[in-house]
This record gives structure tokens, C-alpha cells and sequence, in this order.
């Protein structure tokens, strides 16, 4: 097999791949906007295989990156044209892929923050609630017996 067939073939795993992690970061993107916290553990599992799948793809990619492509043996300048289009679409599923992060990033520091502030208001309102009723028991023990 030639050494492009095999770029060849990496670069469409690679852009399958970095598809269906692009979907993930939409659907993930979703599930924090919603507060579905059991579904966007289990999508960041399956995430996280696909991050890993595309880790041994970069790792048998390496070697190719070292080359100079203009001196690569295509069978054809279709096949050639081919993957650079792949590659290019990797390209900008990666730009895609970044950005859903960072927006992804924003939504749950937002969930996080609108979180933390309701549990302050929660434990203000107990802190009351308990003054209150300290108030009242003390009321009561010091009021004459009739």
C-alpha cells in the first residue's frame, strides 16, 4: 500500500471522528444549557472515546506531517485533491469544535454561578429562619408563667 493511501485513509477517520465530535458539542452544548446533568455525564464518556480514538489517529498521522508533501506518490490527482479537501474540512470542524467548547465552557460557568447564588439565597433565608427562631425560644423562656 502506499504511504498516501494510508494519509489517506487517517485523514477520513480523522474527519469522521472530529463529525461526530462536532455533534457532541452541540448535543453537549444543549444538555448544559438545559441543567440535564446524567445525560451530559454520559455524552462526556462517549466523548471522551472519540478524543481518545482521535489521539491514536494523530499519533500514526505524525510521520506523515514530517514529510514534504509535494514529493508524496499519489495514485491519482483526484486522490490527492481528495484528501487535502479532507484536510481541510478537519481543519474547520476543529475551528467548529473549539468554539462549541467555549461556548460550552460559558454555559456551565453561567449554570454554576445562577447555581451558587440560589444556595446562597438558601442558606440566607435558613440563617434568618434560625434567628428567628433562637428569638422565639428565647421569647418563651423569658415570659412569666401564668
Amino acid at each position: 500500500m502506499l504511504t498516501t493511501e494510508r494519509l489517506s485513509e487517517l485523514i477520513s477517520s480523522k474527519r469522521r471522528i472530529l463529525g461526530q465530535l462536532r455533534d457532541i458539542g452541540q448535543r453537549q452544548n444543549d444538555l448544559a444549557a438545559s441543567g440535564d446533568i446524567g445525560s451530559l455525564l454520559s455524552l462526556l464518556g462517549a466523548k471522551q472515546q472519540l478524543i481518545a480514538a482521535l489521539q491514536e489517529l494523530e499519533i500514526a498521522l505524525r510521520p506523515h506531517y514530517a514529510e514534504d508533501p509535494d514529493k508524496r506518490q499519489w495514485l491519482s490527482p483526484q486522490r490527492r485533491s481528495a484528501c487535502a479537501q479532507q484536510a481541510s474540512e478537519c481543519n474547520a470542524l476543529l475551528e467548529e469544535i473549539l468554539s462549541f467548547e467555549k461556548l460550552g465552557a460559558e454555559k456551565i460557568n453561567a449554570r454554576r454561578n445562577e447555581v451558587a447564588e440560589r444556595l446562597q439565597q438558601v442558606h440566607a433565608a435558613a440563617q434568618v429562619r434560625s434567628a428567628y427562631e433562637a428569638q422565639r425560644r428565647t421569647a418563651h423562656s423569658h415570659s412569666p408563667i401564668v
